[in-house]
């Protein structure tokens, strides 16, 4: 009848993972640096799919482990691909209020946005 401790430890683990994503996506460097991994560790698993693995994933003998190491490659990059879209959105919003601010300081006008100038796009 007792179900704690395993509720407890999936707790600890969903809570791990919001935590180390929420590091992710909040610190620049930790960012890059992990899509930096991301595209390596895909690199090496398309070289090694392609070369090293050849055999062992050969999809008319191992469909199962063809398709599972190929979505797990695409899973990697796509991972990657948004992570870096991510941190183009937040260098572009923090350069647009770099901007307000520098124009606030220097002109006095924080009226003016950047939206009726247009330059949101």
């Amino acid at each position: 009848m007792e179900t704690g401790p395993p509720e407890e430890e999936s707790l600890k683990v969903g809570s791990f993972a919001t935590h180390s994503a929420r590091g992710v996506i909040r610190d620049p460097r930790v960012r890059r640096k992990t899509m930096f991994a991301l595209l390596a560790i895909a690199v090496l698993m398309v070289i090694t799919g392609a070369t090293v693995l050849q055999e062992f994933l050969n999809p008319r003998d191992h469909a199962i482990r063809f398709i599972l190491f190929w979505l797990a490659c695409g899973w990697v990059t796509i991972t990657s691909l948004l992570l870096a879209l991510f941190d183009v959105l937040m260098a572009r919003a923090q350069a647009r209020a770099a901007r307000r601010m520098l124009r606030e300081q220097m002109l006095g006008d924080p009226d003016e946005d950047d939206d009726a100038r247009g330059d949101s796009a």
